[in-house]
């Protein structure tokens, strides 16, 4: 009689799992666990670095203990392996099998086409319901320029989508893109000789007013040029090596920001960068400045709020191109040369082309990203462009799920939204001194969502997919009938 196990057992069946001793080597493996997590983080939770008095009038470094904060995090982690061996990764558990998607992902697609309008429009009138909920476009300020930081994350990750989710590709050094596009506006915006030329035919004030609109184009293209630049040495490589050449051209770019002094202005970074303006109107306190003009009292929160709209057009214009390319035939490609490169040279496609389009397209759109990063901070310097910015883009696209617009929008909010927003848990101090900050634990607790996210969604919050094309009927695609991560 055969035997039923998951693979043989039809939709919807339980296959009970062959029965073993569970207890004893789920508590050995928590144990172990708890020895490795007291070994790691030891050294960087149990000791603290201290500025003291050494009675000299100079001051020393100490070190101090903070036992009971490392018991904590350990029992934390050995507990939460135990639970974890004792649950999900049983050997007991039963396993039930299952083709379809599941209760949860049903109702998500069948809220779906009204969550798209109604996340829009909170979008669009998120700087008036911040104004109207905290009494003031002043106190505003803080939520308004997280928002800005949500929408800058949100459209690089749809940048990424390009390369990692629609063509398969694993990109490591995407804030290499984000770093072109700074450093192109900036360099252009404080190029003297540029701004002279235009001084001398439209005014001396030209320049600085309508440099982030020339410049923002401009940042795109350069950005696309050097994603083909980095596409040619990569065409034969996929997976794990075409990730860390990735990774080593994000890096090399980092390099040469910093060395290259009398171009980019190395370490120092490049300041002054001219602000962005109202279509040439600046937002000052002059008789041409936009409040005067619109018969407005002057604030200098209506700059913020149009900054707001400027990087929530991007986003949506990033977000419409994808959804359009995704329906001609280089899009067609790039899912083809996801699924399988030999398949699709088999069809005939092109994967040098392919694979080309797909690094300048997602670069185009994080050069975007980068020249806005510019006119609003107003300065940039290679330190805003590390490997965390590109682990950070990366993580949004692989927990929203991978080819999936919504999935990496509400990634983004929740990840840079909830990490901001521990700045704000005062109150865990009652229960860890007085000394405790939550803000620095804050990759801590980022990688422990990355862990939970993983265990409980592998494809991504979001898994299932629309179809690109279909016939008759569109229906939604479930994450587990496709590879992980795709659809």
């Amino acid at each position: 009689m055969a035997i039923q196990t998951a693979e043989t057992a039809p939709a919807g069946a339980q296959v009970p799992a062959r029965s073993e001793a569970v207890l004893g080597p789920a508590l050995k493996d928590a144990f172990c666990t708890g020895l490795i997590t007291l070994g790691l983080l030891g050294p960087l939770v149990g000791f603290e670095t201290v500025v003291r008095d050494s009675g000299t009038g100079i001051a020393a470094l100490g070190l101090n203990y903070r036992p009971a904060l490392l018991a904590i995090m350990v029992a934390i982690v050995t507990i939460g392996r135990l639970l974890l061996n004792l649950t999900v990764w049983s050997p007991n558990r039963v396993v039930k099998v299952k083709a379809g998607p599941g209760p949860i992902a049903q109702a998500a697609m069948a809220i779906q086409p009204a969550a798209k309008p109604a996340l829009l429009a909170f979008a669009i009138l998120f700087p008036a319901i911040a104004a109207f909920s905290l009494g003031g476009l002043t106190e505003s300020r803080y939520v308004i320029d997280l928002g800005i930081l949500i929408l800058t994350y949100v459209m690089l990750g749809w940048g990424l989508n390009i390369v990692v989710g629609l063509a398969g590709l694993l990109d490591l050094g995407y804030v290499a893109f984000y770093a072109v596009g700074a450093y192109t506006y900036a360099l252009l915006a404080t190029s003297a000789p540029i701004n002279d030329f235009f001084a001398g035919i439209f005014g001396a004030t030209f320049w600085a007013n309508w440099a982030f609109w020339f410049c923002l184009p401009l940042a795109g293209v350069f950005a696309g040029l050097w994603g083909m630049i980095l596409g040619f040495p990569v065409l034969r490589l996929r997976g794990d090596y075409l990730a860390i050449v990735t990774l080593a051209f994000g890096e090399i770019i980092r390099l040469v920001l910093i060395n290259w002094v009398d171009f980019t202005g190395g370490g120092a970074g490049i300041a002054s960068i001219p602000r962005a303006t109202f279509f040439g109107i600046p937002f000052n306190a002059s008789e041409d400045g936009f409040a005067a003009l619109f018969g407005l009292e002057f604030n200098p929160m209506h700059r913020i709020i149009f900054l707001y709209f400027v990087i929530l057009a991007l986003a949506l214009i990033t977000a419409f191109a994808t959804t359009r390319l995704r329906m001609l035939p280089v899009g067609r490609a790039w899912e083809a040369l996801r699924e399988d490169e030999i398949a699709c040279r088999s069809l005939g496609i092109n994967t040098t082309n392919t694979k080309l389009t797909a690094f300048a397209t997602g670069a185009m759109f994080g050069g975007f990203a980068g020249s806005f990063f510019a006119v609003r901070a107003g300065f940039v310097s290679p330190e805003s462009f590390t490997f965390d910015v590109s682990a950070m883009i990366l993580a949004i696209v692989v927990l929203g799920g991978m080819g999936s617009q919504i999935g990496v929008a509400v990634s983004a909010a929740v990840m840079m939204g909830g990490m901001e927003m521990l700045r704000n848990l005062g109150f865990l101090k009652q229960f860890f001194g007085d000394d405790f900050d939550p803000s620095l634990y804050r990759m801590l607790l980022f990688g422990f969502a990355m862990v939970v996210i993983m265990v409980w969604k592998p494809r991504g919050l979001v898994s299932g997919r629309d179809p690109t094309i279909f016939l008759k009927e569109r229906k939604s695609v479930s994450g587990s009938l496709v590879k992980e991560g795709h659809g």
